[in-house]
């Protein structure tokens, strides 16, 4: 596919996709995700052809302009859709794949200042959540969706969703709707509605020496051991 071809298909894109979208006049003020991406597109094309610093300077005006940091030696796939993209930061050894979607604030980062792949790799279709920082050479599976404000600095499987500073896979499963950020767990509310059960098990069983609440305090137990197994998986 040529380089228009590749812009027509991101301009499109969010055309198609975006309901808020409403005149092919709103590109121009209210998309800077785009823009951002199409510019890329340009500069990644000079920058692959050695013409280097002139690449990196289109991208460091596109930054001033957009607010959206892209690295012109990453490499994004087909369909990439930036939406609002305020603070968006794209390292240099970052590769998107096809059809992610990238919320405002997103950091694709790297942990090390070693030469070599040091960014992280987004497999198909992955949704990052608005803030969320995703640092080093790790790899979030296709489909896979990351919580808002969350950092992950480990690999995401296939199909899964992570969420938490740092960041844990709390389900897996292909999501219905990817962009319900709403029905994310709140894992510190179920981490506090346990410990509440817990202290209230433990004062009856001081106070009335109750086999059955000693089983219940059994049974807390063994969900709390499940828990904890699973935050460090």
């Amino acid at each position: 596919m040529g380089l228009y071809a590749e812009i027509k298909e991101d301009f499109s894109n969010a055309y198609n996709n975006d309901p808020a979208l409403n005149s092919k006049l709103d590109f121009l003020f209210n998309y800077p995700g785009v823009w951002a991406i199409a510019w890329y597109r340009v500069a990644s094309k000079l920058y692959n052809a050695n013409f280097k610093s002139f690449a990196r300077v289109i991208m460091g005006l596109t930054q001033i302009l957009t607010n959206i940091d892209i690295h012109p030696a990453s490499r994004i796939g087909k369909r990439v859709f930036i939406d609002h993209g305020t603070g968006v930061v794209i390292g240099e050894t970052t590769i998107i794949e096809d059809d992610v979607l990238i919320y405002q604030g997103v950091t694709l980062g790297g942990v090390s200042l070693t030469h070599g792949k040091r960014h992280p790799t987004i497999r198909n279709g992955a949704v990052l959540g608005a803030g969320s920082k995703i640092l080093g050479n790790i790899v979030i599976g296709e489909y896979a969706k990351i919580g808002a404000n969350s950092v992950v600095v480990k690999d995401v499987p296939d199909n899964a969703t992570a969420i938490g500073i740092p960041a844990h896979v709390i389900e897996k499963g292909r999501c219905k709707d990817p962009l319900m950020h709403n029905m994310l767990p709140d894992i510190n509310k179920e981490m506090f509605e346990y410990m509440l059960k817990r202290v209230a098990v433990l004062e009856h069983i001081l106070v009335e020496d109750n086999k059955e609440l000693l089983e219940q305090d059994l049974e807390l137990e063994k969900i709390y051991e499940s828990f904890i197994t699973a935050m460090k998986n």
